[in-house]
């Protein structure tokens, strides 16, 4: 079933259908974020158009010049301080509080899906929020790094300190990892939001989850790679829009009141 464009209602029920069958997965990429103030790294005005990620985005970058790609840190973490969460974050925090959704699964490091009363979330890149040091584990949150010149050192040992997030080059958190495929694996539906599923290994979660017997629902602003894969692909209009229309009719009264019985 496809669906662009305003005349959504017969897809909206369909996908409330599928919700109200249960067990049920969100898979999140940039998309979601981007009405609240982040936009997608790869597109017009990102980080990657002033930042060369070979360069600032890399593991073996951080390690051999921590203060040049904390310039870019610092950037991104400013626009992400800033930011709340949107309507569309609203809507799965919703559905999980009435039992429709079991789990967001986030390419997102934003800590936005969190903010919003999302409770079981699956941060397959990591949380730009936290950081820690490099050299004594220790942990603290973004807040407590200055805005001065270089790399933010720990206050116990004096270790380089980093964002708690995936770079280039470092392997999915084993953790992630393990509980984002079995979640796929044991899904009945999953909800594809915001995200091009092109960047491996998470654009190998909705083929887990297909071959798995699971149905694939797609909302995205514009076609996909996935789109030809989708039983249901809600393209056209942003996932700030769709998913509170999704929502409401399963059952929330509202995004951010809740959800009836279903």
């Amino acid at each position: 079933m496809r669906s662009g464009g305003a005349e959504l209602s017969p897809v909206v029920r369909a996908v409330a259908d599928l919700l109200r069958e249960g067990r049920v997965v969100a898979l999140t990429g940039a998309g979601i974020s981007v009405d609240s103030g982040i936009p997608d790294f790869r597109s017009a005005g990102g980080l990657w158009e002033r930042y060369d990620p070979a360069t600032y985005a890399t593991i073996d970058a951080f390690r051999r010049d921590p203060d040049r790609v904390w310039m870019m840190l610092r950037e991104m973490d400013d626009v992400i301080r800033r930011a709340r969460p949107n309507a569309g974050h609203h809507a799965l925090a919703a559905m999980e509080r009435a039992g429709l959704l079991e789990a967001v699964v986030t390419q997102n490091v934003d800590n936005l899906h969190q903010e919003a009363g999302s409770r079981r979330v699956v941060e397959f890149h990591g949380n730009a929020r936290r950081i820690e040091c490099v050299s004594c584990g220790g942990a603290a949150l973004a807040e407590s790094v200055g805005s001065g010149p270089g790399a933010p050192r720990c206050g116990r040992c004096g270790g380089v300190l980093r964002p708690m997030v995936v770079f280039f080059g470092e392997p999915i958190p084993p953790a992630a990892m393990r509980e984002a495929a079995e979640s796929a694996a044991a899904c009945r539906t999953m909800l594809v939001v915001g995200t091009s599923a092109t960047v491996a290994p998470a654009s190998m979660l909705p083929l887990l989850a297909r071959r798995s017997g699971a149905r694939l629902v797609e909302v995205n602003i514009e076609p996909t790679c996935l789109s030809a894969l989708a039983d249901v692909s809600v393209t056209g209009r942003s996932a700030t829009e769709v998913l509170p229309e999704i929502a409401a009719t399963a059952g929330c009264r509202s995004p951010l009141d809740g959800c009836g019985d279903g």
